[in-house]
């Protein structure tokens, strides 16, 4: 008897009840309302109210509309690790922004770390990423030569992992068609040649981003490709790359050492990576006051670039929009089809769109 008595101290009555009542939804495993969980459990039906409404706040539970109750279940969270390309870079910047409001909408949990546009950084925040027991990989960053060290590092530890714009082993693509882009931002430049210049060109710069590897480059290939389509005459001579790096000081820098030596040319054709760089190379022309002389397209369609086309008669006359804002949704939808088990294409585009002063005031 008095044994009996012990033992009974230990329990917690409302948790027996409580417990009780998550069990019997376990076995039935339907929809029950409150007045049959009353009936069967015999608990009273305030205590039954009360465990059900704290069930369902803690996620236990959920309750319909027409008032049913049913278990949930409660898989461990997902969590991403998202490697940014760098919180320097304004189209990263949006690329995190738009990635942890999709991660947020659907419950994921985001580890993100930048990857401060360095190879040896985002070497180690794969390694962080592999310590961390991260369900899934997106890396955005720009070295090419970092790109098999780090898929071997996130292979070996079997976690999937998605690449930005820039393939690594292993990996499933997504981003832009590169070349299609830049093809599309030659066409452009080729056009005002055409109609304003009479098809008579000086140079045409390309502000490459090599270090980003073939298919990056493949931006200044198209666009390289698209000038001599429409002006087949030009000799190879006058296309030129210069590495750019995708950066807006260096690029700068580059330009205007190329306009300093090149004074008296009057007609030329700036296709850029990014837009960064397409800033900085109208920086080195605005500071020469050559505006006139220089016309220039970019990509990404960054805040400054859309502010730079709407000054009239500025030399940026275009960009490609990447659309940044739609890379989280797409990216968390193609992580999740990963991690199930779905068979995803290798290459993953986004959709693109030229923005140009004209497309602007049409808005």
């Amino acid at each position: 008897m008095t044994t009996r008595k012990t033992k009974r101290l230990y329990l917690i009555p409302v948790l027996s009840k409580a417990l009780d009542i998550l069990e019997l939804l376990q076995s039935e495993n339907q929809p029950m309302s409150l007045e049959a969980i009353h009936r069967r459990t015999k608990i009273s039906k305030t205590t039954v109210y009360r465990v059900l409404k704290t069930f369902v706040h803690r996620g236990y539970l959920s309750q319909s509309p027409d008032g049913l109750y049913r278990q949930v279940s409660r898989p461990k969270k997902i969590r991403f690790g998202f490697g940014g390309q760098s919180a320097d870079m304004p189209f990263s910047v949006e690329v995190t922004e738009s990635l942890k409001t999709a991660a947020a909408s659907v419950g994921i949990d985001l580890l993100i770390l930048d990857n401060c546009y360095d190879a040896a950084t985002a070497i180690r925040n794969a390694e962080e990423f592999v310590k961390e027991h991260v369900d899934l990989v997106i890396e955005f960053q720009v070295e090419q030569e970092a790109a098999p060290v780090i898929a071997d590092k996130i292979a070996a530890a079997r976690i999937p992992m998605i690449a930005i714009d820039i393939p690594h082993p292993h990996a499933t693509f997504f981003g832009v068609d590169n070349y299609r882009v830049g093809f599309e931002a030659g066409e452009l430049l080729a056009r005002h040649a055409v109609k304003n210049w009479n098809s008579k060109v000086d140079w045409v710069l390309g502000l490459d981003l090599p270090e980003a590897g073939l298919l990056v480059q493949s931006r200044i290939t198209g666009a390289f490709e698209a000038v001599r389509t429409a002006m087949p005459d030009l000799p190879v001579e006058c296309f030129v790359r210069i590495d750019g790096r995708g950066m807006q000081d260096r690029s700068r820098k580059l330009i205007a050492d190329f306009l300093d030596r090149h004074p008296s040319d009057k007609r030329l054709l700036i296709a850029a990576a990014t837009d960064s760089s397409a800033l900085g190379a109208l920086d080195a022309v605005r500071d020469r006051k050559r505006e006139r002389h220089v016309v220039i397209a970019g990509q990404d369609c960054i805040a400054d670039a859309v502010a730079e086309m709407r000054r009239l008669g500025s030399p940026l006359i275009g960009s490609v929009s990447h659309e940044a804002g739609s890379y989280g949704p797409n990216l968390v939808h193609l992580g999740l089809a990963l991690l199930r088990g779905h068979t995803v294409p290798p290459y993953n585009y986004v959709e693109h769109r030229m923005v140009t002063p004209e497309t602007l005031a049409e808005n």
